[in-house]
């Protein structure tokens, strides 16, 4: 029901603003481009810099420099800009104490950022306290609920946001959560209202990318293609948008048009996620991957070092590496600090591949929950009902994997493939 209110809140907002007329996104924020493609970020960063200097106690400044640090970081991927983020962010509650709700705020979204959802939600709450008011507060948040695995105070939250500004970072965030809510076709249509309000080259290219993203789980790789092409004739370098047209690339069958496709995103923003596809692309042509799997260690070390927590990212690491014993343990202790569905899929997944899938089963019912549509999670569902001798279960769950997107993975569709006619022999 919270959901329906959600879509209905921003028909409504259409209905009286226009498509046009109404001016981020969750956890993660929108595609990055190379820094040198987004000068305004640098030119922020430099006149706050600035305005510091001449009035050093301006805290509004400091709070706004702090944000400008995380939108660096978000841009280049590169979690060194975590550290001076916090420093601007504490100077700014030193000069104002009480009362700060911008600082309060973006020290939530920096805490977001480095995957501590539970500090993340604190502080957004303080931030409310101080200002009832804050879309922002609400937007960390909605992030945060997300991510802890508690989706109607995550839509309660997106709710609130959408009631205090319809806009982009609300429409958008609104639209993951029907996503997470199996709400496909309404996703679709919220996302194509924040498409309708964007005019920065990244934020169109964002939408399109996310237009895509919703097309390919659904298996509709025509759709998918076009919203890169249109998403990319915005932004060129939106990684996002080239991580998706790996998987399109992939799923043509042709291997080296994909790892082109993935080089672009590594060379801009060289995360565990596009190294590991990286490196799974390399294994599925052939090729030896482990330049690929050193270099997402470097970049989980290098994320760790700068305060973030990532245990999801430690075990996807360990499964790609052959200890599937130690991935399981890494992802059980990401779930012991947020029960979200994308989690308890690594976990379903790691303890099958540890043998266990018994101990699988219920993690792979509960990342199927809200009913999210997507390939890889009725597979891997299906695969754990499968080795857990669940045939009626198997078969429903790799039938709809297949349905939904009979390419979803170049290696992992095959074997859908050969255990469904397995069990339907």
């Amino acid at each position: 029901m919270r959901v329906r209110i959600v879509l209905g809140v921003v028909l409504a907002a259409t209905l009286l603003l226009g498509l046009g007329a109404v001016l981020g996104r969750p956890t993660g924020g929108a595609p990055a481009a190379a820094p040198a493609e987004r000068p305004q970020a640098t030119n922020r960063l430099a006149a706050l810099q600035e305005r510091l200097r001449a009035v050093p106690g301006d805290w509004t400044a400091w709070a706004a420099l702090g944000e400008a640090y995380l939108e660096q970081a978000r841009i280049s991927a590169d979690p060194a800009y975590y550290p001076k983020a916090e420093g601007a962010l504490r100077r700014s509650l030193e000069v104002r104490p009480d009362g700060n709700a911008d600082a309060l705020a973006g020290l939530g979204a920096l805490a977001n950022a480095r995957h501590d959802f539970a500090g993340a939600r604190t502080l957004a709450e303080r931030a409310l306290a101080v200002n009832a008011w804050s879309d922002t507060a609400y937007g960390v948040l909605a992030d945060a609920e997300t991510q802890l695995g508690h989706p109607e105070a995550a839509t309660a939250a997106v709710q609130r946001m959408l009631d205090l500004r319809p806009g982009l970072a609300s429409y958008t965030r609104g639209s993951y959560d029907l996503e997470q809510h199996g709400k496909r076709t309404e996703a679709v249509a919220l996302m194509r209202l924040a498409l309708s309000t964007a005019t920065a080259p990244a934020d169109v290219a964002f939408c399109h990318q996310h237009l895509g993203s919703l097309a390919w789980a659904a298996g509709d790789v025509a759709t998918a293609a076009r919203h890169v092409s249109l998403g990319l004739a915005a932004d060129p370098g939106a990684v996002g948008l080239w991580q998706l047209k790996a998987k399109l690339d992939a799923a043509a069958g042709d291997l080296t048009l994909a790892l082109s496709s993935l080089d672009k995103v590594v060379a801009r923003t060289p995360t565990v996620d596009a190294l590991l596809d990286r490196a799974r692309l390399l294994q599925a042509a052939g090729e030896d991957p482990s330049s690929s799997f050193a270099l997402a260690r470097a970049a989980h070390a290098l994320f760790t070092a700068n305060g973030g927590t990532d245990d999801l990212g430690a075990a996807s690491l360990a499964l790609a590496s052959g200890d599937a014993a130690g991935a399981a343990r890494l992802a059980l202790a990401e779930w012991d600090r947020r029960q979200f569905g994308e989690v308890a899929d690594m976990v379903a997944w790691t303890l099958l591949a540890a043998g266990e899938p018994g101990a699988a089963l219920p993690f792979a019912r509960r990342a199927n929950a809200l009913g999210q549509v997507d390939a890889t999670l009725a597979y891997h569902y299906g695969m754990v009902a499968h080795a857990a001798g669940l045939k009626d279960t198997a078969l429903v769950q790799l039938r709809l994997a297949l349905a939904l997107n009979p390419t979803f993975s170049p290696t992992d569709a095959p074997i859908a493939v050969r255990t469904l006619a397995a069990l339907e022999s």
